[in-house]
């Protein structure tokens, strides 16, 4: 590569490098920014609302089977007291 062709390639990329930040700091391109800045948190907020949906469904859960649990151990409890009781009697 000549030295003029490298020359040619550096000014180049630097006129691009300069129009890119023109074009990216435009008036227009703040105003893309904001809308899909604005559109993710609308994502967010759906988002967690449908966590905080879950979170609480998993909670319900958690509480009726800890609930089931418990009668099924206080069952098993009143059948093995009376097991001991007709044992004890016979």
């Amino acid at each position: 590569m000549s030295v003029y062709t490298k020359l040619a390639c550096f000014v180049g990329g630097a006129l691009f490098g300069s129009a890119g930040i023109k074009l990216l700091s435009s008036k227009d391109a703040k105003n893309a920014y904001v809308h899909a800045t604005a559109a993710g948190l609308r994502m967010k907020d759906c988002v967690m609302g449908t966590v905080t949906t879950v979170q609480e469904n998993a909670a319900d859960i958690l509480a009726s089977a800890k609930d089931l649990n418990e009668a099924r151990a206080a069952k098993e409890a009143e059948e093995t007291a009376a097991s001991k009781v007709e044992s004890a009697e016979a």
